[in-house]
């Protein structure tokens, strides 16, 4: 009867777990996902790269502002004026040269051109701004699929101890049986074989649990501690798919960013068409220079100026513009295809968390009426063992029935969680501020606006 009490134990230990592994200084998915977002090289990585592409404005920026330049310089020479050897005492002739002067060159049309490569590198900085919080999203469900990999992998490894440890009274059991003449060779071995499975078992399941604690620590930057299930995201979920569908479409930033690439496109397009018109540029200078001689007399100076324009109409650049429009074109229709492409795979994201959430619901159903019978089942049998009316392997059979029904609560409870993550992923919504994480939102459209003031360079200079 010692064995009931060992099976009792067991048949809670998961329901138990799920309620006690999150005891006091328990690492939530909150903080899990909080020292994530902090370290994920990914995101930083991200945030670089849109910091980057708003550099691309500034320098789009430059092709309608002036170029303003300043040179000095000077030059000392020396010559033999009369053409023969010099004598002792002879000196040559040298000559001292300064000039300075400063230069302005401006285009101030080019058929709009300019205007049309500021507008594609602002797109193309939304675009980078967007793949940031593209790249947070997939970030933060990395981690949260790393967390339930350790916290599902530590229950079933304890699910693997505890069948072990039944294995074992099973085996002493059966040897105990045969000693005393009531029990079969048969008994004994079909019970070491099971001992046997389950060790194999186990130590599959600390491999596993190895693997998936460094994962964790990879995206976290620190080994899992007490993990706790438990959240309060799931009040994110809106009430009906059409919502969630709705939520997705307004604010996914793949949608988002798939429309910037519409604009960077069209804009790319505009700005290869007008390479084809006219330009238009003026430009000036001012200088001044000064020589002086050793022969004597008065230093010589002074300045000039001068101030011209162009035009410039092109005629035929041998087929250069006309296939930079084409392609152009080309790639405009191109991020039409990928935008509806966007909409599609986002449509089928939300579309499969949701039916996710459903599954596993259902599933977590199946499994704790699954457990509560398999238990009940599983001492009827034992009974019945002791009875003398079922043998060792039916016990065993049950156990593996039982084992199997846990199991499947264990995957179905992570799945849940996963699929309540990926819902909100899926929605645009799984981001450090939807979520409220006390972080620091890494976002590069500060930077964006500083730089965009194209005269910072000038007054550095001046000041």
């Amino acid at each position: 009867m010692k064995y009931r009490g060992i099976l009792r134990a067991s048949a809670l230990a998961v329901i138990v777990a799920c309620t006690s592994s999150g005891a006091a200084q328990a690492q939530s998915i909150t903080q899990a996902l909080t020292a994530a977002y902090e370290h994920a090289p990914d995101l930083q990585a991200a945030l670089l790269s849109a910091k980057a592409s708003a550099e691309n404005i500034v320098q789009a920026k430059s092709g309608k502002l002036p170029t303003v330049g300043a040179s000095i310089g000077g030059t000392q020479s020396f010559s033999n004026a009369s053409g023969q050897a010099l004598l002792l005492g002879d000196h040559p002739v040298s000559s001292s040269q300064l000039q300075a002067g400063l230069s302005y060159n401006q285009t101030i049309f080019d058929n709009f051109q300019t205007d049309a490569q500021i507008e594609a590198a602002r797109a193309g900085a939304e675009a980078a701004e967007y793949q940031l919080r593209n790249t947070e999203q997939n970030v933060l469900l990395q981690v949260v699929q790393a967390y339930m990999a350790v916290l599902s992998g530590r229950e079933l490894l304890a699910l693997r101890e505890e069948n072990l440890r039944f294995f074992e009274a099973q085996l002493q059991s059966a040897q105990d049986r045969l000693d005393v003449g009531e029990g079969t060779r048969i008994d004994v071995a079909q019970a070491q074989a099971r001992l046997a499975q389950g060790q194999a078992a186990y130590r599959a399941a600390q491999g596993t649990l190895e693997t998936s604690q460094a994962t964790f620590q990879r995206y976290v930057g620190a080994r899992p501690q007490n993990l706790s299930p438990g959240h309060n995201y799931g009040n994110l979920i809106p009430r009906t798919l059409e919502a969630a569908l709705g939520e997705a479409e307004l604010g996914h930033p793949a949608i988002l960013l798939a429309k910037a690439g519409i604009r960077a496109a069209q804009a790319g397009s505009d700005a290869a068409q007008a390479a084809g018109g006219p330009t238009a540029s003026v430009s000036g200078s001012l200088g001044t220079n000064w020589s002086q001689s050793n022969r004597g007399g008065a230093g010589t100076g002074g300045w000039s100026a001068s101030l011209g324009f162009q035009v410039s109409i092109p005629i035929y650049s041998g087929g250069r513009i006309g296939s930079a429009v084409r392609k152009a074109n080309l790639e405009q229709i191109k991020s039409e295809v990928d935008a509806m492409s966007a909409y599609d795979q986002i449509r089928e994201a939300v579309i499969s968390a949701w039916s996710g959430i459903q599954s596993a619901d259902a599933q977590i159903q199946a499994a704790q009426a699954a457990v509560s019978s398999s238990n009940t089942v599983l001492e009827g049998v034992i009974q019945e063992r002791d009875l003398g009316t079922r043998t060792t392997l039916d016990v065993l059979n049950a156990q593996a029935d039982l084992t199997t029904a846990r199991e499947s609560l264990i995957n179905a409870s992570s799945n849940k969680t996963i699929a309540t993550f990926s819902l909100l992923n899926a929605m645009g919504r799984l981001t450090a501020r939807d979520l409220g994480l006390a972080v620091e939102i890494k976002t590069a459209v500060p930077y964006t606006q500083a730089v965009e003031d194209v005269w910072q360079e000038l007054r550095t200079v001046v000041e």
